[in-house]
């Protein structure tokens, strides 16, 4: 009999996931080597615009991951020494990062020792299961600002060239040059904040979530995702259209709250074409399926 009752009390044992004595102690000593690079993180979600959606960014990986903590119940962790290579790995792109003042690097080596602490403790089995939440936390980090000067010029050119079409609709004289619009009544300069790259980035996030969420199907998780950008671009354009005709009415409507507020409501108008285009696919896709039957 004791052999019997012992077995089972063993296996119980071993089958345990993560324990949250190890969660604490890990994350602990996480936040003692990053503690600098999550408070200027932190800082700049608070002063830039464009990443006003890296408050949520780890709260909505953080939910994901718990939803998903019934798939690791019966997994059993099986530790994987290439976590700590990934961790040390890591910490070589800090030092590395620290000396060169790279803020990129320095913060993406955070979310690189998460996946490494995940492997080393859990395995590659508690990595696939975690892996979306995971790359989440990619979306909390700045791009490089080498990347984001490259896409902010061609994003205003583009957003100044619709708006200019879509004004010249309406019947309003309009000139263009470069990313200027000259109106009867109004200069308006398409400077790097109406670029669209905060609605582009926001937007590309909440696609995922939103996919992930809403939608099992692969293929039509990445239409999603790609459709972002011409929504995005589509929006911004008709955000500028808007603010110069208004601004032919009353020229302080161009900025202040109102412009701020006008952003807010393109934003939700960009994210309701989005749920939209998904359900269009979605009841098409299942015509198409009643009919084949």
């Amino acid at each position: 009999m004791t052999p019997v009752l012992t077995q089972p009390a063993r296996a119980g044992r071993t089958s345990a996931p993560f324990s949250w004595p190890t969660i604490v102690w890990v994350s602990a000593l996480l936040g003692a080597c990053y503690g600098p690079i999550l408070i200027a993180l932190v800082r700049q979600w608070v002063d830039d615009p464009d990443m006003g959606h890296g408050f949520f960014v780890p709260v909505i990986a953080a939910a994901i991951a718990w939803h998903k903590r019934d798939q690791i119940a019966d997994k059993a962790p099986q530790p994987n020494w290439w976590g700590l290579a990934i961790m040390l790995w890591a910490g070589l792109q800090l030092y590395i990062a620290t000396l060169g003042a790279e803020l990129f690097l320095a913060r993406t080596s955070l979310v690189i020792s998460i996946i490494g602490a995940v492997l080393l403790l859990g395995g590659a089995e508690y990595v696939r299961i975690f892996a979306f939440p995971l790359f989440l936390l990619f979306f909390m980090v700045p791009i490089p600002a080498i990347i984001y000067n490259q896409l902010t010029f061609p994003l205003q050119l583009i957003a100044s060239r619709a708006a200019e079409t879509m004004i010249d609709w309406l019947q309003i004289p309009v000139i263009r040059e470069g990313n200027v619009l000259i109106l009867p009544q109004q200069t308006l300069n398409v400077v790097e904040a109406c670029s669209g790259i905060r609605s582009l980035l926001t937007l590309t996030f909440m696609s995922l979530v939103y996919g992930y969420v809403f939608e099992k199907r692969g293929w039509l998780r990445a239409v999603l995702f790609f459709s972002t950008i011409p929504v995005a671009i589509a929006a911004n354009a008709g955000r500028v259209a808007f603010t110069g005709v208004v601004s032919q009415f009353n020229p302080e409507l161009a900025g202040g709250w109102f412009h701020e507020a006008q952003g807010m409501v393109i934003f939700v108008i960009a994210l309701a074409i989005l749920v939209a285009f998904h359900q269009s696919i979605v009841r098409t896709c299942n015509l198409v399926n009643r009919r084949r039957a």
